[in-house]
């Protein structure tokens, strides 16, 4: 029988374990120590987002501070100047109620504007109103001046849409005479002022209207009139504007259009006045003078009409005018653009907030994956960890 062969098995000596194991200790070390490395960067990422978060909240708390003052600042502007026009156009219609030759207007004046009135009766139904009271002028030289130039007879004129409406303000009986018991006349006796005289009725649907363009992304819908040119391609100096154009109209004037759509401005206002220009003085608007085809106006109250004839002398002061039309401050539209920049800040703010809180969300999700990878690394090597301790711990 052979001899047995022996097996030739090598035991590590103890010094080779001992370095084995001090090499997955140190591995394990420097392991624990990477993940707590990370575990206290996505820490310290947490309390710079939530830093953040608290910071651009504060700042959009303040904006909304800011914001808010500036509403009420432009609220409480808006309000005084829309009681200055209210003011202004009760003025108008006192001046127009008190006046000897006004009494077809007054009756219009009492029933459309006056608050103490029930709805208008329905055979002024149709009337839009007194010219007088249709535009506003937000200067009292030009005011003053147009309302000169188109004469007491057409700043009282009653304006009605459609010719309906104007038959309906007079009717006759079987001789030819002016009823006195029906329509404008039936109502005279509600402010006991007869009317007694004649007085002018514009209807809108028979006038002819403006056909040219309108002055681009303007709410006022100006029109687009082509300046008068001197012989050399320059406007005249002196030159302020078109009267027609120098009326303000309210909402619902703009609004107030004929069957076929035109306004008050190209129907009503370029009729009474067509291409009137508006001067700075007497001076520059005789200059111009072979260029005034449809007459003109000096802010200084020079007056040619439109057929050629000069007005010297001083005219009648005129107490029925157009409405006042009272502007905002002038600072007033740097308030608005500060407003509406403050807006956009506020809008950047709240977005950036959205922002970081998307970000804290992410980091804490990824914070909370790695200390339970953390956990679980030093459960299951807790024997190493107990022969060499770690001693950073991490956060949260």
């Amino acid at each position: 029988m052979p001899p047995a062969k022996l097996l030739n098995v090598q035991v590590p000596s103890p010094v080779a374990q001992t370095q084995t194991a001090l090499s997955q200790a140190e591995a394990f070390v420097h392991s624990s120590k990477k993940l707590e490395d990370e575990l206290a960067s996505l820490g310290n990422s947490i309390q710079k987002h939530e830093d953040n978060i608290k910071q651009v909240k504060a700042r959009v708390s303040s904006l909304d501070d800011q914001i808010t003052d500036m509403q009420v600042t432009l609220g409480k502007t808006h309000s005084d100047t829309k009681d200055k026009d209210a003011l202004s156009q009760q003025a108008t219609c006192e001046h127009i109620i008190q006046h000897e030759k006004s009494a077809a207007a007054s009756i219009v004046c009492k029933l459309k504007y006056n608050k103490t009135h029930d709805h208008p009766i329905s055979s002024i139904n149709d009337v839009l109103g007194v010219v007088a009271t249709l535009g506003k002028v937000n200067d009292d030289n030009v005011n003053r001046i147009l309302s000169e130039y188109l004469g007491l007879d057409t700043m009282l004129a009653l304006v009605c849409m459609t010719y309906n409406g104007v038959e309906a303000l007079e009717t006759y009986d079987k001789e030819g005479f002016v009823s006195k018991s029906s329509g404008l006349h039936g109502l005279s006796a509600s402010i006991g002022k007869p009317i007694d005289g004649r007085f002018n009725v514009i209807c809108l649907e028979n006038l002819r209207p403006y056909v040219g363009e309108f002055m681009p992304d303007d709410p006022q819908r100006r029109l687009a009139l082509l300046k008068p040119n001197l012989p050399s391609g320059e406007t005249p100096k002196g030159f302020v504007g078109f009267a027609v154009n120098m009326i303000h109209l309210d909402t619902a004037q703009l609004s107030s259009l004929t069957s076929d759509g035109h306004g008050l401005r190209e129907t009503l206002f370029y009729n009474i006045f067509s291409k009137l220009q508006v001067y700075d003085t007497r001076a520059h608007m005789l200059q111009a003078l072979p260029f005034l085809s449809h007459g003109a106006i000096s802010l200084d109250g020079g007056l040619v009409r439109s057929n050629g004839v000069l007005v010297f002398g001083t005219g009648d002061e005129m107490k029925v005018r157009f409405v006042r039309k009272f502007s905002a401050p002038e600072n007033l539209v740097d308030i608005e653009k500060q407003l509406k920049e403050l807006k956009w800040t506020k809008e950047t703010a709240v977005e950036e907030v959205h922002r970081e809180e998307a970000m804290l969300t992410h980091v804490k999700y990824t914070f909370e994956v790695k200390k339970q990878e953390f956990v679980r690394f030093m459960t299951q090597t807790s024997p190493y960890v107990m022969q060499y301790p770690v001693q950073a711990t991490p956060r949260r």
